[in-house]
């Protein structure tokens, strides 16, 4: 029995090691700050919230960013962005009883709102837009997240990407010559 046992944690071990997958560092282009996010106006997952929740809204943020930032950015061109405040949509009501202590009400009366620096560098490190960023979308709920009901942060990615979209346009081609 103990020979099998050693056996088996030697299997193991060696199956792990053969199919460990080291990290591999992200090369990307858009680097995602926040500033004090536990000062942040709305970033919870419940009426009183949680340090838990919080840090998975970041970590959405996070991600959707520097998969969608470099689509707008030219070869070599590096963005970062510096959250300094976010207001998600929506907003919970204790009124509502113990039930609903969980449940996000998306009212157009609560709009996503996110306050931000941003700096665009390129390749050579030489800043070529910077700015702060004061963002709300009050018609929210006319524009945004109409495909995608089971993201959390529809409003917010949508607002994120229009303003991704309107600041760095991709470069207009010069017209064809006849």
């Amino acid at each position: 029995m103990k020979t099998k046992c050693a056996f088996l944690a030697v299997v193991l071990a060696t199956a792990v090691s053969v199919f460990a997958v080291t990290p591999v560092a992200k090369n990307t282009r858009v680097e995602v700050n926040f500033d004090h996010p536990e000062k942040f106006t709305d970033l919870k997952d419940s009426w009183m919230g949680s340090d838990k929740g919080r840090d998975n809204y970041l970590a959405l943020f996070k991600e959707f960013l520097e998969e969608a930032g470099p689509r707008f950015l030219a070869e070599g061109q590096t963005l970062t962005i510096t959250f300094t405040d976010i207001d998600l949509a929506g907003d919970f009501e204790p009124e509502r009883g113990m039930n609903f202590s969980d449940v996000r009400i998306v009212k157009d009366i609560y709009p996503p709102r996110m306050n931000f620096t941003y700096k665009l560098v390129d390749a050579n490190g030489t800043v070529l837009k910077e700015g702060q960023e004061r963002l709300i979308d009050l018609s929210f709920q006319m524009t945004a997240g109409l495909f995608d009901a089971q993201d959390s942060l529809r409003y917010e990615k949508s607002m994120l990407k229009d303003w991704l979209r309107d600041r760095f346009p991709p470069p207009k081609k010069a017209p064809a010559k006849p």
